[in-house]
């Protein structure tokens, strides 16, 4: 038989059909992330809601991608049963006592999560399955835990807001403003004379200090100069012969000291003195007594 004639038009139809399909799969799985020829183990999770979890979802590992989802099934004979088959690297291992959990983002979508059990070395095999948990969603956690409070918070923020609002508009409020821009004025007014007084009286002054500080120095040294020792010595001599005149004074073994000190002198001399006032009155109010002329 010729061997044109076994791959007629229609064999070679069917073979370009086929190897389309085979292309046409692996180039499917390749979008999708799945490598045919890379060995994996296949494991079964089950969950009662897979929310956001479509094919070739990523799984994660502690933030690292380690596989996909490579098929979703609906268990008919019960309710609340999905079971999951997740592709991973051949050199990934499951611990025994492991989960898997379901996390959906902000963005929409959701990603399945492993969270390993290290604390045992046994691991599952591939086609075994794995726990399936839901990871609580965080708007039911907003919904349920937060909103509740903002609803009870939302009369305090009415009654907050109506308190400021009365402050706001009370007329204490803008008088104080008013009396704040004046003190800001007279503040500036103030640092505009301590300026002038930096710029124009210290410098005076620093000039009339340095000027003393000066004349301290000379006065210093001017006293340095003098021979304060025999100064002192002068004064000291000075000061016994005063000592010794005034002792003098206050004794009675002189002339002095008797005439200060004998108060029968000062009898005496007081009773002359008398004397000789009322004589003087006598000659003045008789001068004949006194006074004679004779005329021949």
């Amino acid at each position: 038989m010729n061997k044109k004639m076994i791959f007629t038009k229609e064999v070679k139809i069917g073979l370009v059909t086929i190897i389309s399909m085979v292309l046409l799969y692996f180039g499917i799985n390749y979008l999708k992330g799945i490598n045919l020829f890379k060995p994996a183990n296949h494991y079964f999770v089950s969950f009662t809601n897979i929310e956001g979890i479509t094919v070739s979802s990523p799984v994660y590992v502690e933030g690292f991608k380690v596989g996909l989802v490579r098929n979703i099934f609906y268990d008919y004979t019960t309710t609340n049963k999905i079971t999951v088959e997740i592709r991973l690297e051949d050199a990934m291992k499951i611990n025994k006592g492991s989960y898997v959990i379901v996390r959906n983002s902000l963005l929409g979508g959701a990603e399945l999560h492993i969270k390993l059990n290290k604390y045992v070395e046994d691991y599952l095999t591939s086609g075994e399955s794995i726990e399936g948990r839901m990871e609580e969603d965080m708007m039911a956690s907003v919904q349920e835990k937060i909103l509740p409070g903002v609803e009870a918070l939302l009369p305090k923020l009415d009654t907050i807001l109506t308190g400021l609002q009365r402050i706001v508009n009370h007329p204490a409020l803008t008088e104080s403003l008013v009396h704040i821009e004046r003190t800001t004025g007279s503040l500036e007014s103030s640092a505009r004379e301590l300026d002038q007084l930096l710029a124009n009286d210290v410098p005076v002054i620093v000039s009339n200090l340095k000027t003393i500080s000066s004349d301290f120095t000379e006065v210093s040294s001017n006293l340095k100069s003098l021979d304060i020792s025999t100064t002192i010595r002068l004064v000291n001599t000075t000061l016994k012969n005063v000592e010794a005149t005034t002792n003098k004074l206050n004794s009675s073994d002189n002339s002095l000291g008797l005439l200060l000190n004998d108060k029968a002198l000062y009898d005496n001399l007081t009773n002359t003195m008398d004397s000789a006032n009322k004589l003087l009155i006598d000659l003045k109010e008789n001068p004949k007594r006194y006074v004679h002329f004779s005329v021949f």
